[in-house]
């Protein structure tokens, strides 16, 4: 009867938001972005007979969003994605959306987009939902982005149907949504009987506060998985995520943790159930002396340890699509546009995780301990030069998904490079290099002693345009 009672309202406010209009303003914004990259090998195992080949390509992508404003306080949001593909390069196959019911988790090859691989090549829409500033607040209903919260760390940008209601009280902000990753009822696109209710939903409060120089808050996220009931287990999982940022001086502060609980697996039986328990955390400062700059950040994402098979502690929660420390290792658009390069036994970069609503996605750190310094130089307004080295090891010596142990636990050391001059306030252009010394971890299941890695290198440069805020003045519709 509750969730009657839930569905019941949040149709009547989808309805109540479900207008004509007849005249609105239009907003444009977007950016544009063209990249040719070279990456070494896309193995690291020495010595295999099968190194792996070199790689070098061009790709792009475009991204447009319109602002449709109805009236005062209504507006219409949308946003696609175009022509994302490497020049030249043969296409995906068309592959399925999220709408394979006998999975617990989405099934979709581009897991960040409301679209597919192969319509992201062409054109895909992510974002369609309207946002009504009422005087009581802020409602959004509608397919919009989720998955960013507070600083970059553990952020990926998600596109997921939504019921969002936010409001200021002074310097706090409250916010909650309900969120459906999966839906497994009966309709003319899916017509299977016997799945109603092995649904995937998340249910979001949080609240933000402001000051000076800074802001605080808070998340809770409660994940309903019935994906697999009746089949096999469902899941109930707690996350709790505070940041807070800081402006103290010439120094910026940043830090987040990312706490999981609860039922990671229920079975029908009784037998296997695990209970999750992991922990994230991430902080990061920067100095800024106008001409020159220096920062460090600190990564842990814990690992699972497979001598408790009760408890799940990593390869659930992962550092994030937006958050990219380095240029090969753990870096989601080198592993959307090239795959992540393997070691010997199956050893990976990125590792495979098992989040169940992101099952498709190993982007992101996992399992890992990071360390990073950084400098930069900015001789003239235009340039900007920074060099960064970091160094990763594992948490547990363990490949994540497979619980397989492996002999070493260091991923390696790396030294970044890039250079970003802005040509014009709208046109920057980006060259890169990033050079990984492989560690031990790439070795495997090495009992014998006889696997060797190698390093890697890539290089990358860049073209980008970001495009905000244009004003195209009064359109009719009908």
């Amino acid at each position: 009867m509750k969730r009657f009672w839930l569905v019941l309202l949040s149709l009547g406010l989808v309805l109540a938001l479900s207008a004509p209009a007849m005249a609105v303003d239009v907003k444009f914004g977007g950016s544009f972005y063209a990249a040719g990259v070279y990456q070494d090998k896309t193995n690291v195992m020495k010595d295999s007979g099968s190194d792996g080949a070199s790689t070098a390509y061009y790709y792009q992508r475009l991204r447009v969003q319109t602002d449709f404003i109805v009236s005062p306080g209504l507006s219409l949001v949308t946003r696609f994605d175009a022509m994302e593909r490497a020049w030249g390069a043969p296409r995906a196959t068309a592959n399925l959306g999220n709408q394979n019911v006998t999975l617990g988790a989405l099934s979709n090859s581009d897991i960040y987009s409301a679209g597919t691989t192969a319509e992201n090549e062409n054109i895909a829409f992510d974002y369609a939902y309207i946002q009504y500033i009422s005087p009581i607040g802020m409602f959004r209903v509608g397919y919009m982005g989720d998955g960013t919260w507070g600083t970059p760390f553990g952020d990926y940008d998600l596109p997921v149907g939504k019921i969002m209601y936010a409001n200021q009280f002074g310097p706090v902000t409250a916010i909650g949504y309900i969120a459906k990753f999966k839906d497994s009822s009966y309709t003319s696109k899916n017509p299977v009987s016997g799945y109603t209710d092995r649904d995937v939903d998340m249910y979001c409060l949080a609240a933000q506060y402001a000051w000076k120089g800074g802001e605080a808050g808070l998340l809770y996220k409660l994940y309903r998985n019935a994906g697999t009931r009746g089949s096999n287990f469902t899941q109930i999982e707690h996350f709790l995520l505070p940041y807070a940022k800081a402006k103290i001086g010439p120094v910026f502060i940043q830090a987040e943790l990312i706490y999981g609980f609860g039922d990671y697996m229920t079975t029908e039986s009784g037998v296997g159930n695990m209970n999750l328990n992991t922990i994230n955390g991430w902080i990061d400062a920067t100095a800024d002396f106008g001409m020159f700059y220096f920062g460090g950040s600190f990564a842990y994402l814990s690992g699972d340890d497979p001598t408790t098979p009760d408890k799940k502690e990593g390869g659930v929660v992962t550092g994030g699509a937006d958050w990219n420390p380095a240029l090969i290792l753990f870096n989601y658009d080198r592993y959307y546009w090239n795959n992540g390069f393997t070691g010997w036994t199956g050893t990976s970069n990125p590792n495979q995780n098992d989040n169940p609503y992101l099952a498709t996605s190993n982007a992101g750190m996992s399992n890992a301990y990071f360390f990073q310094g950084r400098a930069g130089l900015r001789p003239i307004a235009k340039l900007d030069i920074q060099a960064a080295v970091s160094y990763a090891a594992a948490d547990k010596k363990y490949m994540p998904l497979y619980g397989i142990p492996v002999t070493g636990g260091t991923y390696g050391t790396e030294i970044d490079l890039t250079g970003t001059y802005k040509i014009t306030n709208n046109l920057s252009y980006m060259l890169g290099v990033g050079y990984l010394f492989t560690g031990d971890y790439f070795k495997g299941s090495n009992a014998a002693g006889t696997n060797n890695v190698k390093d890697n290198y890539l290089a990358l440069q860049s073209v980008a345009v970001p495009c905000t805020d244009t004003h195209s003045g009064s359109q009719k519709t009908a």
